[in-house]
């Protein structure tokens, strides 16, 4: 009673301390007047901050009065109907005069970049930004493979026979970043080891990627960083687009997404498609190099009236995933042999329906409330050689949020979550000459419901921005879980940006979906002892200088971030090669991550990134420190870009050197099983040209250019069926060069 009562009190003291926040603030205004060229004023003009899209209108003398925004660039979009639209960015001023030229005006301004598809924008969160023109750089065939001009994130694959991936942050695993997707946690649990690979690439507008510590919003999740894909909004959508794809497995992709928009609503509904690849063995070991993939995704999304507007805002949507992969030998024959020993298989078929609902209602500019809701059911059946894997997963989440804005660009944001998951997952062997133990049936049920209130202060003059966040969770297994995180903006001059964060973490852990490697390996899994919620505590900070030139412009940025785990489960490989051994781990397990990377855009046709990435990922077991496996300690990124004025062409390239990585141990094998401790180190070179004819997009490219790949990577691939057969040990590119071809055809 004692200790739920000290916890009572310090969430009420906290939440109290974060709503008395609002008296402390200041305010800033900035005064203005619109006139034409004649000198006479403009009564009526719109003048719009881009950042946070409100503002106001001009007077009958064309003066207006409008609030500093605190989101970004103080940057104003200035509209009058019969005239030219302007944007201004707003300096060392409180007072602007702004003249418009006569012209014709559209329906509505749409700025876009044509250079900086990639940039880091300037919230209060350091967070890198990919646009759906980066995404053009490359196939980009789905979701896991739009990072390929990235340094922050890395794409691993978890399982090579299925082609089953994550999307790494701070060379910790995939399950330690929140993946969002239009702000909902859609990729959890059973829809973590395909999740990402099912939202195809042509679908997604952008992609906002954060280190760290984040928002207490979205969850309490997030120990690495957080992932939020946005899908392509219905009211800002091209009318029709369609792109095909093949490459030289034969593997097709086909994607059409078409809209409709009147004033009132829009709608848009999506497609994709993809169609197997030959039966390819490149090296010779009588396993397919690329699984055969069957994919059919349809989407439908709606949505009515503008969430920045005052009054009643809907968006909805509606998406149904069917999905089959088949791998392993060349000679495996899906419905003959699945389950048997008569040749090595995997195979998985998915079914998947989900909808999530978002609807606000903004009362004023001071006062909005928002309910977020979403739910999925995912059915998957899986075959690993005679491992027969059957689960099914329903998923509910609910957010009520209340948004209070203040004072001079301070918002406090607090509700209430809900989360359900029903997990169910059977094992069974239809042979066992392994002797493996982990056969049965495993449930799971949780009901997690939270409160949570986040406080953002902006002061002295906008240059200072504090976030402070606080949510208590309570799970019908562990109880209550309190999780602060705090961040910190501070704009030191106009073109430096100074960041720092500090936040807590926890979550539950999913054995099988999450660790999918384990059931395709010979491998017994040995629980042994009663797991708890993982939790850990993330520390970083940044810099970002901008610089800008007559013909360049460009950013440099620094990051160091550091992540402590009070407990964290971490299948043992070392102890004993025939097991993988899951426990707790209390004792000291560290992840330290360091990454520069400079980007450049000269003359508004050349754009050159490049990227270098430091980790340090280890536990340290009676005094001795273990770096864990599979994780490249020293990583150089770069890519560049030319596109000439003309935008009839544009050429792209990439380049990934990875360093060596540490991997498990093997000695205990017969020497025919061994491995080395260690990777080679590798480059990977990809290039992409692409022409535009009117209406259509024609692009061709090569992945790994020069064909580097790992020989042989299954251990044991001669008895695949024996004590030792291991798929866990690819450390890089597996298929060798892939060449491509596509087209995009777009109606706007």
């Amino acid at each position: 009673m004692a200790i739920k009562s000290t916890l009572h009190y310090c969430i009420i003291s906290l939440a109290g301390l974060l709503i008395s926040l609002p008296f402390l603030s200041l305010s800033q205004t900035l005064s203005g007047r619109v006139i034409n060229f004649s000198d006479k004023p403009l009564e009526g003009a719109s003048v719009i901050w881009l950042g946070n899209h409100k503002g106001t209108v001009t007077n009958v003398s064309g003066n207006f009065t409008l609030k500093f925004s605190a989101k970004g660039k103080h940057i104003l979009l200035i509209s009058s109907s019969g005239f030219s639209s302007d944007t201004i960015v707003v300096a060392d001023t409180n007072f602007l005069l702004v003249k418009l030229s006569q012209g014709t005006t559209l329906g509505a301004v749409i700025i876009k970049s044509s250079n900086n598809n990639s940039y880091i924008s300037n919230d209060d969160i350091k967070t890198e930004v990919i646009t759906s023109g980066e995404l053009k750089k490359a196939a980009c065939c789905d979701l896991a493979g739009c990072f390929e001009t990235q340094s922050t994130v890395q794409p691993q694959t978890t399982n090579i026979i299925t082609n089953s991936k994550e999307l790494r942050i701070l060379g910790l695993s995939g399950i330690y970043n929140q993946v969002l997707i239009d702000g909902f946690p859609l990729i959890q649990a059973l829809t973590y080891t395909y999740g990402i690979s099912s939202i195809p690439g042509p679908l997604v507008d952008n992609i906002f990627v954060a280190k760290g510590a984040n928002s207490v919003l979205q969850g309490f999740e997030s120990i690495s960083g957080q992932i939020n894909v946005m899908t392509k909004d219905p009211g800002e959508a091209n009318k029709l687009f369609i792109n095909a794809y093949v490459n030289s497995f034969s593997e097709k992709q086909f994607n059409a997404i078409y809209t409709i928009k009147n004033t009132k609503w829009s709608n848009l509904t999506a497609f994709n498609m993809v169609q197997p690849a030959n039966r390819i063995d490149k090296d010779g070991d009588t396993f397919m190099d690329i699984p055969l993939l069957t994919r059919y995704m349809i989407m439908n999304r709606w949505k009515k009236g503008d969430e920045n507007e005052i009054g009643w805002s809907t968006q909805c949507s509606v998406r149904y995933l069917q999905e089959q992969r088949i791998g392993g030998q060349a000679s495996f024959d899906y419905k003959k042999d699945k389950g048997t020993t008569n040749a090595y298989g995997q195979a998985v078929n998915i079914q998947q329906p989900e909808v999530w609902l978002k609807t606000a209602f903004r009362l004023n500019d001071t006062h909005r409330f928002a309910l977020y809701t979403s739910g999925f059911h995912q059915n998957q059946e899986s075959y690993f050689g005679v491992t027969s894997y059957k689960a099914n997963q329903t998923n509910e989440y609910a957010n009520i949020q209340y948004e209070y804005s203040y004072g001079d660009n301070n918002v406090l944001k607090t509700g209430f979550s809900y989360r359900h998951l029903n997990l169910n997952e059977k094992l069974s062997f239809s042979e066992n000459s392994l002797n493996r133990t982990y056969a049965g049936q495993y449930d799971k049920v949780e009901n997690i419901a939270g409160l949570f209130a986040e406080n953002t202060l902006n002061i002295a003059e906008d240059k200072l921005t504090l976030i402070t966040g606080i949510r208590a969770d309570h799970h019908n297994i562990y109880g209550w879980q309190v999780i602060p995180r705090t961040m910190v903006k501070y704009e030191a001059t106009e073109n430096l940006t100074l960041r720092a964060s500090a936040g807590k973490g926890w979550r539950t852990v999913n054995i099988f979906s999450e660790n999918i490697g384990m059931l395709a390996s010979s491998r017994d899994i040995i629980f042994a002892e009663s797991l708890k919620p993982e939790k850990a505590w993330n520390f970083g900070c940044n810099a970002v200088q901008k610089f800008r030139g007559e013909n360049i412009e460009g950013s440099i940025s620094l990051d160091f971030y550091h992540t402590r785990f009070s407990n964290q489960i971490f299948p043992d490989y070392d102890t004993d090669p025939s097991k993988a051994i899951i426990k707790n781990f209390s004792g000291a397990s560290i992840s330290n991550g360091f990454q520069v990377e400079a980007s450049t855009t000269l003359y508004e046709r050349i754009s050159a990134k490049v990227g270098y990435v430091y980790l340090d990922v280890y536990q340290e077991k009676n005094g001795v420190k273990y770096v864990l496996p599979f994780n490249s300690q020293h990583r150089i990124i770069g890519s560049a870009s030319y596109m000439p004025l003309s935008k009839k062409w544009h050429w792209d390239a990439n380049v990934h050197w990875y360093g060596s990585q540490r991997l498990p141990d093997t000695k205990s094998n017969p020497s025919l099983y061994q491995r080395l401790d260690a990777s080679l180190a590798y480059t990977i070179v990809s290039s992409q040209f692409t022409i535009t004819l009117n209406k259509f997009e024609i692009y061709s490219g090569v992945e790994n250019l020069f064909n580097f790949r790992q020989d042989k990577p299954i251990i044991s691939w001669q008895d695949p069926f024996g004590k030792y057969f291991d798929t866990q040990f690819a450390w890089g590119p597996t298929r060798g060069i892939e060449m491509y071809f596509g087209c995009r055809f777009n109606i706007e």
